[in-house]
């Protein structure tokens, strides 16, 4: 029997009857769920209706849909922070703002990264630093991109999945911002060097040293973006 959907929150409703279809299946990211038409006559709504419902889903990454092939989860279903692509950039003097909101986050994530680091995450942060190492002659993009990753690993390495995903959107989200940085801050070098030893502490299992680190590091680039924005 269709199962009925009321007004007034006719999308709201739909999206939690097909997040409950997902969850109460047993669904994992990858998997195929039943047809837009299947799932239609499913709550006894219209087609178009239940598109709406999906797109929203699919902005948030729960849900995939696949031209010709069909709608599958999502690899975001239980994300907990997503990114909003619609953000507008961030004016010059914002970047100090943004440089401000990491160093509130990032130096006690270095810190709980030394305590819980296991060894595969240590073998991503070598790998996502050497991978640097390789591109501080080289473009900008592949740089930003490779450092970008060591914060973000550095994160993961911290076992706590809500703040991984609130450093991963913040650097998600203001992409362009941190390019900014790269390019203002403009000391390939020393940015690689400040990681190395981040990383020295993290292996070492030295939280404060680690903290302290992270701490210095941001606030080294926050310094000399302050004084080239003067």
């Amino acid at each position: 029997m269709a199962q009925d959907v009321a007004r007034p929150s006719l999308s709201d409703a739909l999206t939690e009857r097909v997040l409950e279809l997902i969850r109460s299946g047993g669904l994992r990211p990858g998997d195929r769920l039943p047809s837009a038409r299947e799932l239609s006559e499913r709550f006894a709504v219209t087609t178009p209706t239940l598109r709406e419902a999906l797109r929203r889903l699919e902005a948030t990454g729960a849900v995939q849909m696949r031209h010709g092939s069909g709608i599958y989860v999502g690899a975001d279903l239980e994300r907990v922070v997503i990114p909003n692509p619609n953000f507008r950039e961030l004016q010059s003097d914002q970047l100090l703002q943004l440089l401000d909101a990491r160093l509130l986050i990032e130096p006690p994530v270095a810190a709980m990264a030394a305590r819980r680091a296991d060894p595969s995450d240590l073998a991503t942060l070598r790998t996502v630093l050497d991978q640097a190492g390789c591109h501080l002659d080289g473009a900008d993009a592949e740089l930003d991109k490779a450092n970008m990753s060591f914060h973000r690993a550095t994160a993961k390495a911290a076992g706590n999945e809500v703040l991984s995903e609130v450093i991963d959107s913040l650097l998600s989200v203001h992409a362009a911002e941190q390019r900014e940085i790269l390019r203002i801050f403009d000391d390939r070098a020393r940015d690689h060097d400040e990681h190395r030893a981040i990383l020295g502490a993290i292996e070492a299992g030295d939280a404060e040293r680690a903290e302290e680190l992270m701490r210095s590091h941001l606030l080294d680039v926050k310094s000399v973006i302050e004084a080239r924005l003067a």
